[in-house]
């Protein structure tokens, strides 16, 4: 015996760090989804793109001055800025898209994404002491 489905959705999120190579992966996903619906006599394939979250790289790369403050402030803080490229999905990139560049800070990240994720208290107290002190530099 076999099951009907009268319809299925798969939601897929292409993502990479350049934008340009986006239509590449969404073409390959595409024409993944149509090989298999091939597979399958009857069925078809209805493909949407839709923007998620864009890299905001692309902003702060125009705005170089921003960047170079969080720096500032952070050694400010007493700390070495460690960069880790993400490509975006953050309040951040969103803001950076609305027209606010808006780099990521940092965020504690320990168990990110999960229930249970948290942040200490000291990298709490470090986040104020920087934007305190990026305050500071942008106010020059």
């Amino acid at each position: 015996m076999h099951a009907a489905v009268d319809r299925t959705s798969v939601k897929v999120l292409v993502r990479d760090f350049v934008t340009d190579r986006l239509k590449d992966k969404e073409s390959t996903v595409q024409e993944l989804a149509q090989q298999v619906a091939g597979l399958h006599p009857g069925s078809s394939v209805e493909f949407t793109i839709e923007e998620s979250y864009r890299n905001m790289r692309e902003v702060l790369e125009q705005h170089p001055r921003v960047v170079d403050y969080a720096r500032r402030a952070i050694r400010l803080a007493g700390m070495e800025p460690i960069e880790r490229p993400i490509r975006g999905g953050t309040d951040g990139s969103r803001l950076s898209f609305m027209g606010l560049p808006t780099p990521n800070l940092f965020a504690g990240e320990h168990n990110f994404h999960s229930r249970l994720e948290w942040v200490a208290a000291e990298d709490m107290d470090k986040a104020v002491e920087v934007i305190v002190k990026l305050c500071e530099i942008w106010a020059q």
